[in-house]
């Protein structure tokens, strides 16, 4: 199989100095966004660091990074698409104007979104979750995983963050006969990381094996590595059926957790659910937050809002923002 990335044009293309540029560290990090932003909030959502998805308000990466530093107040953003494309398929000019506008809005990257392990587990039935067609430019094989996880430790190298979100594959409708197997390939990029100075967060999805806060408490416990972390969605484990917070929360090892990401959701009479926007659906996001700061978790909260009720993404995330500094408000408050 020829290789989807060529590893010496991707880094030196950029540089090799700036692909292998030491991090600093998330505390000083955060002391940055706080003098680079205009907007108060973010600094009175101590011991929170906001941020949000990029192309969650535009695919045009330089005017979402607008949105984001000029109207939301932030310091950080997620990145995951860009210009239409999966940041994982971008060459090495476009990451080197990507790493350009993000200097130029003063704002630094939280995490990197990947696409890793969100594939099709080899020798089982085919998940009813395998999607038909690419998600969010992203259409890679099994055994293109490996090498997409080396290109994920590269462009956190190169983008300054010390943090990769994965999965572990398309949801089976019977784990166990493949879950030992899932589980030490995800303590495998764990050692590969920790090599690397790289923490991986696992995102609970829906749509993926570990998807509520019982199954990541299973699957941490199963891969103990400080090395994989959890990107907790509580959007998603409600999609999947389990109350977030506080049933599917008090599950949680809180020393896990590693990052958050927020959406709502509402659950239809007819059954099922569909996104809304931050502080319109059923989570107790002001009751979630509280326990945070309780358990003290020092993270950030990265706004995922999945909702277009607000008719375009960028006015849809709009709402959703002003909707999560509103409950971050309410927590704050009591």
């Amino acid at each position: 199989m020829s290789s989807i990335f060529s590893r010496r044009q991707f880094i030196f293309g950029i540089g090799a100095s700036v692909a292998f540029a030491s991090r600093r560290p998330i505390a000083a990090a955060r002391s940055l966004a706080r003098r680079g932003s205009s907007n108060k909030l973010v600094v009175a959502a101590d011991p929170f660091t906001l941020a949000v998805i990029t192309d969650e308000i535009s695919q045009d990466f330089g005017h979402a990074l607008e949105v984001a530093a000029k109207e939301f107040g932030l310091g950080f953003v997620e990145l995951r698409e860009l210009w239409g494309k999966n940041l994982f398929a971008l060459d090495a000019k476009q990451v080197a104007e990507a790493r350009a506008l993000l200097k130029r809005f003063n704002l630094r990257v939280s995490s990197i979104a990947s696409p890793i392990f969100k594939v099709d587990w080899p020798g089982a039935p085919l998940s009813p979750f395998s999607p038909k067609r690419d998600q969010f430019g992203a259409r890679y094989t099994f055994e293109q995983q490996d090498e997409l996880l080396e290109r994920g430790f590269e462009l956190a190298r190169t983008l300054e963050t010390g943090n990769l979100r994965i999965f572990d594959f398309w949801r089976l409708d019977d784990q166990k006969p493949y879950r030992a197997a899932i589980d030490k390939m995800l303590a495998e990029a764990a050692a590969k990381a920790s090599r690397s100075g790289i923490t991986l967060l696992l995102e609970n999805e829906h749509a993926c094996n570990t998807a509520t806060g019982a199954e990541a408490a299973r699957t941490l416990k199963a891969v103990p590595s400080p090395y994989l972390k959890l990107n907790w969605d509580p959007g998603n484990a409600a999609a999947r059926g389990e109350t977030p917070f506080p049933d599917g929360y008090a599950l949680l090892p809180k020393a896990r957790i590693g990052y958050m990401h927020c959406k709502d959701l509402i659950r239809k009479p007819s059954g099922g659910t569909e996104w809304a926007a931050m502080g319109k659906g059923v989570i107790d996001y002001v009751g979630q937050f509280r326990a945070l700061k309780r358990d003290g978790y020092h993270g950030f909260l990265s706004l995922e809002t999945h909702w277009r009720g607000g008719g375009t993404p960028e006015e849809s995330s709009r709402q959703s923002m002003a909707g999560m500094k509103d409950l971050l408000r309410r927590a704050a408050s009591a």
